[in-house]
C-alpha cells in the first residue's frame, strides 16, 4: 500500500524520472506538497484533543475541513518575530483576492528547515499518537534536510508538536547545490569546434572603399559592361551613318570647316618644346597633387625665410613650384599662340564647328575614323576640345588652385566669404580628372590615327601638306621616348633626399 493511498481522497504524486541512473523515481515516496502537510498537522492536533480518534482510524476528508477551518480562525497570526534565533523575517505582499489578507497568508513561514512547535507541558504520550494520526492524514512527507533547525512557535499551554513541511534549501537528491552540475555520466562531449579555435582572419586591406578583390571584380564587371556599350554604340552608329540622312550629314559636315584666310600651316618649333614642358609638368602636378590629397602626417616641412612660423609639407611645396612653372609655360604658351596666329587652329572661328563636331565625334564612334592633316587642320572636335583645355580648365585649375594655397590672404574676410575655399577644393580636384581623362584619350587617338605621322608633328616639327610625307619616319617617334624618360627619372628623383636641398634654396627644411 503506498503513502497516498492511506489518506481517502487525496491526490496522488505523480513522480517522474530518477535523477540518477538506477535511481528511485523523482520525487521520493516521502515527499509531498506542503499544503498537505499543514492539513495532516492540523487533523493531528484536534485528533490528539479528542481521545476517542485514534491514530490507526483514517481520516477522511469530512473531518478534516472543519478542523482546518476551525484552526486557522482561533490559531493567533504567526509572525516571523515568533520564530527562534536565525530565522529571517518573511515579507509579505499584496492579497490574492480583493479585500483578502497579504500573500502569503499569516503562519505560513517558508523556510530552510521543517518547523517543530513542542510545548513543554504537554505529555510524550500524547506527542506520538498525534505525530503518527498527521503521517497518515498527509500521506509522504520529505524527511528531515540535513541542517534543518526547528522554529518555536505560539508556544502556549495545551499545544501539541506540528510538523510543518516545506521545500529545502536548493539541493538535489545527491546532495550537490543547484549552482554545481549533477554528478552524471557523461553522455555528451565536446566536437573539434569547441577545442579548436582558429584564429581570426586579418581584415583585408582597403583602397578607398572597397578591397583589392572588390576593386578587381568591379574593374572586370564594370569593363566587360563598357565593353558591351560600346559594341553596342558601334553597330547603331553605323547603321544611322548607313541611311541617306546619314550620308548627306556627312556629306554637309565631314567633321572639320576651313580655316580663315592667313592661318599659319605647320606646327612651329617653339610650339613642339611648350608641348613637351607642358606634358611634364603636367604629370608631376598630378602626382604631387595626389600625393598631398592623400598624406595624413608629413615627415618634412617647408617655410619660408620670412615667417619661419608658416609651415607646409615638402610635397605641398613642390606641387604650389611645379604649378607656378607650368602657370609660366602656360602665359608664354599663349602670348605665342595669338602673336604667331596658331590660336586659329584651336578656337572656333565658324558657328560650323559644332554640326562638324558632332559629325566628327559619330566617326569615331563607328571607327570610321576622320582623315584630316593635323599639319593643317584639326578636326572640330579636336579643336574644342583643345579650346576646353586651354582657356577653360587651365584658367578654372589656376584659380581653385591660388585659393587653397598659401598665396591666398588668410585674414580678407571680406574676400573668404565671397570666395569660399570650400568651393575650390569642389572644383580643384574635378578639374585635375579631367587632365587626367583628356591626356589619356589624347595620347590613344594620337598613336591610334597614325602615331609616326602625329609625332612628327609635335616632337620633330616635321610635316607636309601631304599627310603620307612622314608616314614612315620615326625621328618624333624616338624623341617621344625621350621626352618620356625625362619625365620617369624625374618622377623617381622627385622624393625628400632630392627635393630638400633645392627646397632650402628658397626657405627652411625641417623635419617633425
Amino acid at each position: 500500500m503506498t503513502p497516498e493511498a492511506s489518506v481517502p481522497g487525496a491526490r496522488a504524486v505523480r513522480r517522474g524520472l530518477p535523477r540518477v541512473s538506477g535511481g528511485e523515481p523523482w520525487p521520493p515516496v516521502s515527499v509531498v506538497p506542503v499544503a498537505a502537510a499543514k492539513v495532516a498537522a492540523v487533523a493531528a492536533t484536534e485528533t490528539a484533543a479528542r481521545p476517542e480518534v485514534t491514530p490507526s482510524e483514517p481520516v477522511s476528508p469530512e473531518k478534516v475541513a472543519p478542523v482546518v477551518a476551525t484552526a486557522a480562525a482561533t490559531a493567533p497570526e504567526a509572525t516571523p518575530s515568533a520564530a527562534g534565533e536565525g530565522t529571517k523575517a518573511l515579507r509579505r505582499g499584496l492579497p490574492r483576492v480583493a479585500g483578502g489578507e497579504p500573500w502569503p497568508p499569516a503562519g505560513f513561514a517558508p523556510t530552510a528547515t521543517a518547523a517543530v512547535v513542542t510545548d513543554a507541558a504537554a505529555p510524550q504520550a500524547a506527542e506520538a499518537p498525534a505525530v503518527a494520526a498527521a503521517e497518515v492524514a498527509a500521506g509522504p512527507t520529505r524527511p528531515e534536510a540535513p541542517g534543518d533547525a526547528p522554529a518555536a512557535s505560539g508556544g502556549g499551554v495545551g499545544t501539541v508538536p506540528v510538523e510543518t513541511v516545506v521545500p529545502a534549501a536548493p539541493s538535489t537528491a545527491t546532495g550537490v547545490p543547484l549552482t554545481q552540475p549533477l554528478p552524471f555520466r557523461r553522455t555528451v562531449w565536446a566536437g573539434a569546434t569547441a577545442q579548436t579555435h582558429p584564429a581570426a582572419k586579418a581584415e583585408p586591406k582597403r583602397i578607398g572603399p572597397f578591397t583589392r578583390g572588390q576593386w578587381a571584380g568591379a574593374v572586370i564587371v564594370g569593363g566587360a559592361g563598357l565593353l558591351y556599350a560600346a559594341a553596342m554604340a558601334v553597330f547603331a552608329v553605323r547603321w544611322l551613318l548607313s541611311t541617306q540622312w546619314g550620308v548627306d550629314f556627312l556629306a554637309t559636315y565631314p567633321g572639320e570647316y576651313h580655316l580663315p584666310e592667313g592661318a599659319p600651316v605647320g606646327v612651329p618649333a617653339w610650339l613642339g618644346w611648350q608641348h613637351f614642358f607642358n606634358v611634364f609638368l603636367m604629370v608631376l602636378i598630378i602626382r604631387t597633387g595626389l600625393q598631398v590629397r592623400t598624406e595624413k602626417r608629413p615627415t618634412v616641412f617647408w617655410s619660408p625665410r620670412s615667417n619661419g612660423r608658416r609651415k607646409m609639407s615638402l610635397n605641398l611645396w613642390f606641387h604650389q613650384s611645379l604649378d607656378i612653372l607650368w602657370i609660366v609655360n602656360g602665359v608664354i604658351f599663349v602670348v605665342l599662340l595669338f602673336v604667331t596666329g596658331q590660336w586659329m587652329k584651336i578656337v572656333p572661328t565658324s558657328w560650323e564647328v559644332f554640326p562638324n563636331a558632332i559629325s566628327a565625334g559619330l566617326q569615331y564612334v563607328s571607327l570610321d575614323w576622320p582623315t584630316e592633316n593635323g599639319w593643317v587642320n584639326y578636326n572640330s572636335l579636336q579643336q574644342l576640345a583643345y579650346f576646353a583645355t586651354v582657356f577653360l580648365a587651365a584658367p578654372l585649375a589656376i584659380a581653385t588652385g591660388v585659393r587653397m594655397s598659401h598665396v591666398w590672404p588668410k585674414n580678407a574676410a571680406g574676400l573668404n566669404n565671397a570666395y569660399p575655399v570650400e568651393w575650390a577644393r569642389a572644383v580643384h580636384f574635378p578639374v585635375m580628372l579631367y587632365f587626367v581623362v583628356f591626356i589619356a584619350v589624347h595620347v590613344f587617338l594620337v598613336f591610334a590615327t597614325g602615331a609616326l605621322r602625329n609625332l612628327n608633328h609635335m616632337y620633330a616639327a616635321q610635316g607636309s601638306v601631304d599627310p603620307n610625307a612622314y608616314a614612315d619616319n620615326w625621328t618624333g617617334f624616338w624623341l617621344f621616348v625621350a621626352s618620356l624618360a625625362v619625365i620617369a627619372i624625374a618622377w623617381v628623383a622627385a622624393r625628400p633626399l632630392v627635393l630638400a636641398p633645392i627646397a632650402r634654396l628658397f626657405g627652411k627644411v625641417s623635419g617633425r
